[in-house]
């Protein structure tokens, strides 16, 4: 069995399920979820006080292939620990959060199988207990554990549990509420709604929250779980994925296009004339939806938001924006802590889509951040409005580009800190702009003739690899800060420049 510690993916566990891709050995075995899941009762009942025997745990999983192999290894290990295990189904991963928080189930902790975007040999599991989803060290310790039990089977049954039901009769609740139109039953009538659910668990949101509301669903696209995924990636970062939610926007006429990741954590949404509302764009439109009930708020996003995004916050929303590490769980903890200090952070939110609300306990839920987005844009249409005018003065993009450079040598880490070391005190010497307060990387910001725009470097955390992210203010600026990024980067053989 492999070191169940290498299956860590910071606050995740994942591995390869399944075989099907050349050079890729299957880590994550039934064997190994059978210890974790026995670990995590025993972790759950250190952190809760309760004995085994008292704790009820919930499972659910999105479409993937082996999902059924990794949720019946799970169930076995728990039960033969001795809790009571809850099975949800096909669900979503905040879903499984919420069994946790509704009092109809009061689950003392739940687990979702699923490793979001990623390809269909790949499987992992999420964890949650009342404080939210479990930390880095929290998983370390749960693994730890799972390296000292031996393999035990229990055929004992779980519990069926239909928690998706309770879920998106909670989702319908907060639109009727926030519309508050006069057909209270119906406030998403005369609204055209396309979904792209990329094959994974995110169908539900067609059939349970947008059909039962009366909106329009004509055109919504591969909505039929399939682990294989063959349309797209379920991912709103891919090209293809993004395109295929346009084309289907632009093909049905209609008001709005959502597209979902697998497991519906993540979200992005296209406007009806095909314009993207992802990366910087889904950032600026949920914080200008949140701008008129915590005015002058601070936004926390990932590192690699552009320049244009910091002056739509600032300059046109009156808010704050505090960029911070990437990681979804490190933009949601740094909310957190200004929130604890005094400081009024409703949003914490990456590039990626991954958004989580101070009102929803801080869940990064792609399905919530969709129904904050079809509240407003019921509200706007009623005004005579389009959506699309809470983002009209966020100013376009020219060029984006993310470059990922790779790092020869076995101590990459240490290869790297002395890099970006080395970049800042050049760049300082060169005279650029460099950002005083970067909690990732260096970044530096360029505003003259010769050349406009932004950049940052940063070191990976878990791979061998420089990512670089850069966004030039006009055609070609891109090309004169690769320039300059080469110059700065002479004499470093390991590192594999641009």
């Amino acid at each position: 069995m492999v070191d169940l510690l290498k299956l860590q993916n910071g606050s995740d566990v994942r591995g390869v399920a399944a075989e099907g891709i050349a050079d890729e050995p299957v880590t994550l075995t039934p064997d190994a979820v059978n210890l974790i899941g026995q670990a995590f009762v025993g972790w759950l009942s250190k952190r809760s006080g309760k004995p085994a025997c008292e704790l009820k745990i919930g499972v659910g999983h999105d479409s993937r292939i082996t999902a059924d192999l990794m949720k019946n290894a799970f169930i076995s290990g728990a039960s033969a620990a001795g809790a009571a295990v809850y099975y949800c189904g096909l669900v979503s991963t905040p879903s499984m959060f919420m069994t946790v928080v509704f009092p109809e189930f009061a689950f003392d902790g739940s687990v979702m199988i699923t490793a979001s975007h990623l390809p269909f040999n790949r499987n992992g599991l999420k964890f949650f207990n009342p404080d939210g989803g479990l930390e880095k060290a929290d998983i370390k310790e749960i693994l730890t554990l799972a390296k000292t039990l031996e393999i035990t089977e229990c055929d004992k049954p779980a519990i069926s549990c239909n928690s998706l039901d309770a879920y998106t009769a909670s989702l319908q609740e907060k639109i009727k509420a926030g519309v508050n139109a006069e057909n209270y039953d119906k406030p998403l009538e005369g609204l055209r709604i396309v979904v792209d659910a990329g094959n994974g668990a995110g169908g539900f949101f067609v059939e349970k929250v947008l059909a039962p509301l009366g909106a329009d669903t004509t055109g919504s696209q591969f909505l039929e779980p399939d682990g294989m995924f063959p349309n797209h990636i379920p991912n709103p970062e891919n090209k293809q994925a993004m395109e295929a939610i346009k084309n289907a926007v632009l093909a049905n006429n209609a008001d709005l296009g959502i597209i979902f990741d697998t497991d519906v954590d993540r979200m992005s949404a296209v406007l009806p004339d095909g314009s993207e509302v992802n990366r910087d764009a889904i950032i600026a439109m949920m914080a200008a939806i949140l701008a008129k009930d915590y005015p002058g708020s601070t936004i926390v996003t990932d590192s690699v938001t552009s320049d244009r995004l910091t002056a739509f916050l600032e300059g046109e929303l009156k808010m704050k924006h505090h960029r911070f590490k990437r990681g979804y769980k490190n933009v949601i903890n740094e909310s957190k802590r200004l929130n604890a200090e005094g400081i009024v952070s409703p949003l914490a939110i990456e590039t990626s889509g991954h958004g989580a609300l101070s009102e929803n306990y801080f869940l990064d839920d792609g399905a919530y951040m969709a129904v904050k987005l079809l509240i407003a844009a019921a509200l706007a249409a009623k005004e005579g409005k389009k959506i699309g005018s809470f983002i009209e003065k966020l100013a376009k993009g020219i060029d984006e580009r993310e470059y990922r450079m790779k790092i020869q040598g076995e101590d990459f880490s240490a290869y790297g800190q002395n890099v970006l070391a080395e970049f800042e005190a050049r760049a300082k010497a060169a005279g650029y702009a460099i950002a005083p307060n970067s909690y990732e990387g260096i970044r530096i910001s360029f505003n003259s003739e010769e050349v406009q725009g932004w950049l940052l470097l940063r070191l990976s955390l878990h791979d061998p690899l420089m990512p670089l992210n850069m966004e030039g203010a006009r055609p070609g600026d891109c090309e004169k800060m690769i320039e300059i990024i080469r110059e700065l980067l002479k004499g470093f053989d390991l590192l594999e420049v641009i």
